[in-house]
């Protein structure tokens, strides 16, 4: 009998860190709480699968802001396997679901979650996002996890427009021990990032980490804005940036997504961190956003810890997901032994 899809994720799981899984697990409990407990109940309330009960695990999926195109895709595939299979019981749908969820998140054009980050460089990664989304507390998590590895890390406060940014990021700077170069208040952004640049080329340091403005007067500006530290970056150390990393905050849900479309379209975004997932049952948002974009999502917010940035897994965001069919499931398996 082919091995159970729940079966292959736990043993999957095993093989990754523990601290890593309780994060996740952790992080995930209200869009778990959301998502899957609906799921679970229609499962146990439908004995036959019929379009009634298709039309309510789509209201259930786009509620958890899975992205009505996704779920539109998500659907037509489920009722092609039951139809192929014979499948009669809601339940032995589930499993099934859970697999093309996590299809959908590994999405494999996209799947390497990895910074592009080398030794032996000068490594600049630019932040990008509207405010209010926790990129400078993103940035100064970041700053943690580059130091936790042994690397000489410099921060650049690029967003000179917001009165409190500069403060922000300094704060988070004295907290992990970083230095952060900057100007005055207002002053412009490509020239702070030109003095970072600098800095961290004559100081030898591997990994530069630039904050930039969320709001300007309108977007045309703030567009262009970055278009210009784009251009500073570009000039003064060629192939930077590196990475251009687009803050989102999970709890805005199908407005995080069209966020990500516009700067998406104009920053040159290479990847996605989602933050404040542990603030939301709105988790869904990670799979319409990696389905819908074709950016990958690199990193994840799972708490207000200094460690609870993560790089994005697909296995331990499903397993959280269904953490408590996967424990029914062994519990079973145990009996039947």
């Amino acid at each position: 009998m082919k091995m159970s899809f729940f079966k292959r994720l736990r043993d999957a799981i095993v093989q990754k860190s523990e601290e890593v899984t309780q994060k996740f697990t952790d992080g995930l409990s209200k869009t778990r709480d959301l998502l899957v407990e609906q799921v679970e109940n229609l499962v146990r309330r439908y004995k036959k699968i019929d379009d009634d009960f298709f039309d309510e695990l789509e209201e259930i999926l786009i509620t958890s802001d899975v992205g009505v195109n996704t779920v539109m895709e998500l659907i037509d595939d489920l009722r092609t396997e039951v139809r192929k299979h014979k499948i009669e019981n809601a339940i032995d749908l589930q499993p099934i679901l859970s697999e093309r969820l996590v299809a959908l998140l590994k999405n494999d054009e996209v799947a390497d979650t990895s910074l592009n980050v080398e030794a032996g460089r000068l490594n600049v990664i630019l932040f990008v996002g509207v405010n209010g989304v926790g990129k400078t507390t993103t940035i100064g998590k970041m700053a943690h996890m580059f130091k936790q590895q042994d690397k000489k890390v410099l921060l650049a406060a690029g967003d000179t427009f917001r009165a409190a940014a500069i403060e922000q990021l300094e704060v988070w700077g004295d907290r992990v021990g970083v230095e952060v170069i900057k100007q005055q208040q207002g002053s412009d952004p490509a020239a702070v990032i030109y003095d970072a640049i600098q800095a961290a080329k004559s100081r030898n340091v591997d990994v530069l980490l630039c904050d930039t403005a969320g709001r300007l007067q309108n977007k045309v500006n703030l567009m262009e804005e970055l278009a210009k530290v784009h251009r500073v970056l570009a000039r003064e150390l060629p192939g930077a940036p590196h990475e251009v990393l687009l803050v989102l905050d999970a709890t805005t849900g199908q407005n995080a997504l069209s966020q990500a479309k516009t700067f998406g379209q104009s920053a040159g975004v290479t990847g996605i961190v989602l933050t404040k997932l542990d603030g939301t049952a709105k988790g869904g948002i990670v799979i319409a956003i990696r389905n819908e974009l074709n950016i990958p999502v690199k990193y994840v917010g799972l708490g207000e810890k200094m460690d609870d940035l993560q790089p994005f897994d697909p296995e331990q965001f499903v397993h959280a997901l269904f953490a408590g069919l996967i424990q029914q499931e062994a519990d079973e398996q145990k009996e039947n032994d």
